[in-house]
């Protein structure tokens, strides 16, 4: 997982060096089921600000044979290659710190990819097939981002179907290994993460079903060098059917305005309209693409000329949770970053009049801008 530029990883970011609708009555906990049978923990209802609830519903969750099963289905699954084109099926992506909500009308998949401390969220009303996807990233933006997610799933009597996917055993890893040596690493990310999620879950007024619960342990797997990783790292759900399936998507298909999204993660941390809350991108009514603004100081582009200089095992070190776990292209995404960021030091060259940047789709399968 990308790590946020100019936050203290105290408040769950990373510092730079120098220079909904509710439709149940019972709000009482008891929200999330499993197999139709609600989850409970010995944790009182109110929220504990130690997240002890999370904890122990975490573990309740991870010896739950059923969710554990479905965790080994998953792992098992064939990949799926996503790309963009016009012979390929209508997708929506989410990057890190994003939402999109979508209506199996007019899109047929519904997916993100690139997670490793993060965890992938999928909420699916049965009835009407719209569904809700989400890249979460810090326990910060957990509840103000499930409002955002159920804000266009509609009123329903029923439970939504939800799928937690991604995010691995990171905690456990003190030492990172790899080709350039040895480093210290410091406590995980995934675990508080997870705990939030589910004790968010677990109080709403929302009630769900939780299909997939593939994270922590039920999702870590050894490399060469002993070091731990998730083995599903992205997914896609079928919006007609609600099927999940594990999912890589190639350069084309993280699209439209990869690299301005991808500065967004960072920046909003800084934005306090965005404060905790998730990135907008997909308007489901008016089925574009609107990446809604956000800004950055002009002494960033000195902060991303500085990064630059790194070499790719620094890059990865200081600019990663999961240094280890990264994906290959880790590291030449972070230069294209950077390289805009200096190209671009006033985000009033992004983001005129703080508008959002609004693509629409084309006859020939592809996304384009219009303004």
């Amino acid at each position: 997982m990308l790590r946020t530029i100019g936050l203290d990883e105290t408040s769950d970011d990373f510092v730079i060096p120098p220079k909904a609708k509710p439709n149940h009555a019972n709000s009482d906990g008891d929200m999330l089921l499993v197999d139709g049978e609600p989850v409970s923990s010995s944790s009182p209802s109110v929220s504990s600000p130690t997240g002890s609830s999370g904890r122990e519903l975490v573990a309740v969750l991870m010896g739950n044979p059923g969710l554990c099963a479905a965790s080994e289905r998953l792992r098992a699954a064939p990949e799926r290659q996503i790309s963009s084109g016009p012979e390929g099926p209508r997708h929506v992506y989410v990057f890190q710190r994003e939402y999109a909500t979508v209506d199996p009308a007019r899109v047929e998949l519904v997916g993100t990819d690139e997670m490793t401390t993060c965890v992938g969220v999928a909420v699916r009303n049965n009835k009407t097939g719209m569904t809700s996807i989400s890249h979460m990233d810090f326990p910060k933006t957990v509840e103000g981002g499930f409002r955002q997610m159920l804000e266009l799933l509609g009123d329903d009597n029923e439970p939504f179907d939800v799928h937690l996917i991604g995010g691995f055993d990171d905690a456990s890893t003190k030492v990172v290994h790899s080709s350039g040596g040895k480093r210290s690493k410091q406590e995980g990310y995934s675990h508080p993460l997870c705990c939030k999620i589910v004790e968010v879950l677990h109080k709403s007024e929302q009630q769900f079903h939780l299909r997939s619960f593939c994270v922590l342990g039920n999702n870590t797997m050894t490399d060469s060098y002993g070091n731990a990783r998730p083995i599903v790292g992205g997914f896609v759900m079928e919006t007609s059917s609600g099927v999940v399936s594990p999912a890589s998507f190639d350069m084309t298909s993280r699209c439209p305005d990869e690299i301005v999204r991808r500065i967004r993660v960072s920046v909003s941390s800084y934005d306090p309209s965005w404060k905790g809350k998730l990135l907008e991108t997909y308007d489901t009514h008016a089925d574009i693409f609107q990446i809604a603004p956000t800004c950055w100081m002009p002494d960033w582009a000195e902060i991303a000329s500085s990064l630059n200089e790194l070499s790719d095992s620094e890059i990865l070190l200081q600019c990663s949770t999961s240094p280890a776990a990264e994906p290959p292209h880790f590291v030449e995404t972070e230069r294209r970053i950077w390289k805009y960021m200096m190209e671009n030091p006033d985000w009033e060259d992004t983001f005129p009049k703080y508008k959002p940047r609004v693509f629409r789709w084309t006859d020939d399968g592809r996304w384009s801008r219009h303004s």
